[in-house]
């Protein structure tokens, strides 16, 4: 697969930047990105970055929409480490963003992780917002805020995974700090917060039959659209393909259509995810039933 850092379509103006900033405590990085509708559709706009986050474009497959993928050059974070990612998606434009590969959160003598995303949806815009695992070590200290405003008539598809140690070395979480916020809003006003807060004796939480119940993974799904509440049936008759052993649920609130998986296996409850993400991009927009390359190196 070829990737380029700008796409070479000569109509497409970008403004873009790149600054390295490490600092004594780690890493400041920072991805700003603008899309906007041009005569051939979707095109960039602004780009800036700064290490260790970088913006790749690879070829979107036929009959998809505009791909983009972020990538931390680091290899993972560290206590200290601070980035900020800015997404905005102009008035009728359609872009599917993605992680690269799983982001793997390190141990921390004391410093916190800390990972801000802020993402806005213009009117009759669509955003897929498709980050893949996010791996937290024994005694990683993380503190992630996603915040997401989408004006009427947009449409917001995102997602998060986590999953609690290096599972597929036999390691588990035990100790540590995991603090993962969400904030929607719609035309500004605020209709939907979540916070996931654990510290402290992790594994015991994890455990825990009123906690996790053994989970090591979970995702989430958060679907803002105008016609929200008809997709509540096609997310529960999917359910009912997935095995059980993967808990899901989905509920409404205030127009926004929250999905959550919970699972011992993390590599069965990403696949899970990924026929739900499938099925639901194409029930949306007509999209083709299948996740980028990416998702499956």
């Amino acid at each position: 697969m070829s990737a380029v850092t700008l796409p070479s379509d000569p109509i497409v103006h970008a403004n873009v930047r790149r600054l390295t900033t490490p600092d004594k405590d780690g890493m400041h990085g920072c991805a700003k990105i603008t899309f906007e509708t041009g005569p051939n559709g979707t095109c960039l706009k602004d780009l800036y970055q700064a290490s260790p986050l970088r913006v790749l474009f690879p070829n979107k497959p036929k009959d998809d929409i505009y791909l983009a993928a972020f990538v931390t050059t680091s290899g993972g974070l560290v206590g200290g480490d601070h980035l900020n990612v800015d997404v905005t998606i102009g008035k009728g434009a359609a872009v599917q963003m993605i992680g690269q590969a799983a982001e793997k959160v390190y141990r921390s003598k004391g410093p916190d992780t800390v990972f801000e995303i802020n993402l806005s949806v213009d009117e009759d815009a669509y955003l897929e917002w498709l980050p893949q695992e996010t791996i937290i070590f024994d005694q990683a200290r993380l503190r992630r805020r996603t915040t997401v405003n989408v004006t009427p008539g947009g449409t917001f598809l995102g997602a998060e995974i986590l999953v609690f140690g290096r599972t597929a070395m036999g390691e588990t979480l035990n100790q540590g700090l995991v603090r993962d916020v969400w904030e929607v809003s719609c035309a500004g006003k605020l209709t939907w917060s979540d916070a996931l807060h654990l510290s402290g004796d992790i594994k015991a939480q994890l455990n825990h039959p009123a906690g996790f119940d053994g989970a090591c993974a979970t995702a989430s799904s958060v679907l803002v659209s105008d016609d929200v509440e008809k997709y509540l049936d096609f997310v529960r008759d999917i359910f009912d393909t997935f095995s059980q052993d993967v808990k899901c649920a989905a509920t409404i609130t205030n127009g926004v259509l929250v999905t959550r998986w919970l699972a011992a296996d993390a590599q069965l409850l990403r696949q899970a995810f990924a026929e739900y993400w499938a099925n639901m991009r194409h029930e949306l927009k007509g999209l083709p039933r299948a996740l980028p390359r990416l998702w499956h190196m």
